[in-house]
């Protein structure tokens, strides 16, 4: 057993090797591939990958001790969740660009600065996107153009409280969670 699992770890680091890719799936927001990737012992594996184009999620601080939200039904989840705003990054967006167009439709606010607070994998496995998570301070409201696919409610929560809710679970958006997180660290 020992063998095995040295091997396994010497074989760690090793890239695997796509063998072939063939598109399944596709509409304007995602992709979805299957691929037979070559691992690194040499067998192969079939491989299901979502793509998604990188996205950002800002979280507006309205002053030192208030954060803008937005509140919205999510079809997958079957419920309705408190988040910060996010969206795609268009292509030939510059992140920044993405951040304000996306607080502006989702919040109605501008942002006077905005501070980059760290970019992660929302999910590592079977999912192909980057997430840029950005702090937005010096707010002023801007008229409201949202996404015709989006009935979102927009509300102003003491920071504490929106600890709170993260703390208990009901903000379970990995990006408001980590951006919350990044905050908290920083005050």
């Amino acid at each position: 057993m020992a063998d095995m699992t040295d091997r396994r770890r010497a074989l760690a680091r090793t890239a695997w090797r796509t063998l072939s890719s063939r598109e399944a799936y596709a509409n304007p927001w995602i992709r979805v591939r299957e691929d037979v990737a070559e691992m690194p012992d040499g067998r192969t594996t079939l491989y299901g990958v979502v793509e998604c184009a990188p996205c950002v999620g800002v979280l507006p601080f309205a002053d030192a001790r208030t954060v803008i939200l937005v509140g919205q039904y999510r079809y997958v989840a079957r419920e309705f969740f408190w988040e910060m705003p996010t969206g795609g990054i268009r292509p030939g967006e510059r992140e920044e660009d993405a951040v304000q167009r996306e607080l502006a439709e989702e919040a109605g606010y501008a942002a006077g600065r905005l501070v980059k607070l760290c970019a992660f994998h929302s999910s590592k496995s079977v999912v192909d996107e980057t997430a840029h998570i950005y702090l937005a301070e010096a707010l002023t409201p801007v008229a409201r153009d949202g996404d015709d696919t989006e009935f979102i409610e927009v509300r102003a929560f003491d920071f504490d409280e929106v600890m709170r809710m993260v703390d208990a679970s009901e903000i379970r958006d990995a990006m408001t969670v980590v951006a919350v997180l990044h905050a908290a660290r920083r005050r």
